[in-house]
């Protein structure tokens, strides 16, 4: 367990690089002294039902006598069954589709809700808490994977990515089209039930995941507008994200002017 609790760690920190790497790479392109937008969010208490179900429902499964346990079992014999031999790892890569996607709007010239400075911001709050979350679960619950590879089953940490993607696709895009959040769903949900197929997962990890992962990108449009209060002030009013190397070390300076 400590073995795959240290690859996933370590995955992470990978993405988390890729994205610091990609938003170096957009840095030029954004520009300087973009106005800070509004970020208010105030979803309706009712947008949390959904997800907070689905989460339930995995809770649920964590009794071993509870039906959703034996629908767990179930479910993985019959894909099982019927794709024995089923191998297909893009799921590594889908997860992240929806969350590109974004960058690839706004390069394409289709702006979403907020400039992609602050929507990185916020992908990368909604990515702390999904991560966050999951691991913790895991080594409470310690479950073991269908497959017998480990003991962190529960949640699926694919799922709740491509979940939190999908969500935070929709917040950006549902103004401009609907459609881009329901391709973004799509996809995520692709992945949890490629997780299964391969394998991985219960089904009650891949409902799990993505309640996590829907629930962490809402909270994350909630807390960053007062993350950026703290750190810029409230008089502030505009801002430059310019790369910077120092020390040997890329990274990004920020200066507000008032």
């Amino acid at each position: 367990m400590a073995y795959s609790l240290a690859v996933n760690l370590v995955f992470m920190r990978i993405k988390l690089l890729c994205l610091s790497l990609l938003f170096y790479i957009l840095c030029p392109v954004i520009g300087k002294a973009q106005v800070i937008d509004s970020l208010a969010y105030r979803p309706k208490v009712s947008s949390f039902i959904i997800p907070a179900v689905l989460v339930g429902y995995g809770l649920v499964s964590l009794s071993c006598n509870s039906p959703i346990r034996h629908l767990d079992f179930s479910t993985r014999n019959e894909l099982q069954e019927d794709h024995p031999l089923f191998a297909a790892h893009v799921d590594n890569y889908l997860q992240f589709a929806p969350a590109v996607a974004v960058y690839g709007l706004n390069l394409a010239g289709i702006k979403g809700k907020h400039s992609l400075v602050d929507a990185t911001g916020i992908y990368l709050l909604s990515e702390a808490i999904m991560s966050g979350t999951v691991f913790s679960v895991k080594r409470m619950t310690n479950r073991e994977r269908p497959d017998h590879s480990g003991f962190n089953s529960f949640p699926s940490g694919h799922t709740a990515n491509a979940f939190a993607a999908a969500e935070f696709l929709m917040q950006e895009y549902k103004d401009v089209s609907p459609w881009y959040g329901y391709a973004g769903y799509t996809v995520a949900t692709a992945t949890g039930v490629l997780r299964m197929y391969n394998n991985k997962h219960w089904l009650s990890d891949v409902v799990t995941g993505a309640g996590v992962g829907i629930i962490s990108t809402k909270l994350a449009y909630i807390i960053y507008p007062k993350l950026k209060k703290l750190v810029v002030g409230t008089k502030a009013q505009q801002y430059n994200l310019i790369p910077a190397y120092q020390n040997h070390t890329f990274g990004l300076a920020f200066n507000a002017r008032l």
